[in-house]
């Protein structure tokens, strides 16, 4: 895989994670900042380090499934793992600006 696809499928997932929802939060868990690692391998393989914005999330299995759902629909993908990681503990720092000024922390 060239680095320009490497690249364009990166941008494709970061596009589907922005249509990921927490049900309770009206921004999507990209620029909520969830999303702490995307790693495309070689064999088209995805790794995928997310968190939550509280550990005892009670959408998690919903929100996970539709992030793994999701990024599998990208073209040239060939599988997903999606890791579940709460190192470092998720805050409010993380979120893009444009998620800020949405929740009116801006």
């Amino acid at each position: 895989m060239t680095q320009e696809e490497k690249t364009k499928i990166e941008e494709d997932i970061i596009e589907v994670l922005k249509t990921v929802f927490d049900p309770e939060i009206p921004v999507d868990v990209w620029n909520l900042g969830m999303i702490y690692k995307i790693d495309v391998k070689e064999d088209r393989s995805v790794d995928v380090d997310m968190t939550f914005t509280a550990p005892n999330c009670p959408a998690a299995d919903f929100i996970l499934s539709d992030v793994r759902t999701k990024i599998e629909s990208v073209k040239g993908i060939e599988s997903v793992q999606v890791n579940l990681v709460f190192d470092p503990a998720w805050d409010k720092s993380m979120m893009s600006e444009e998620a800020q000024v949405e929740l009116g922390f801006l």
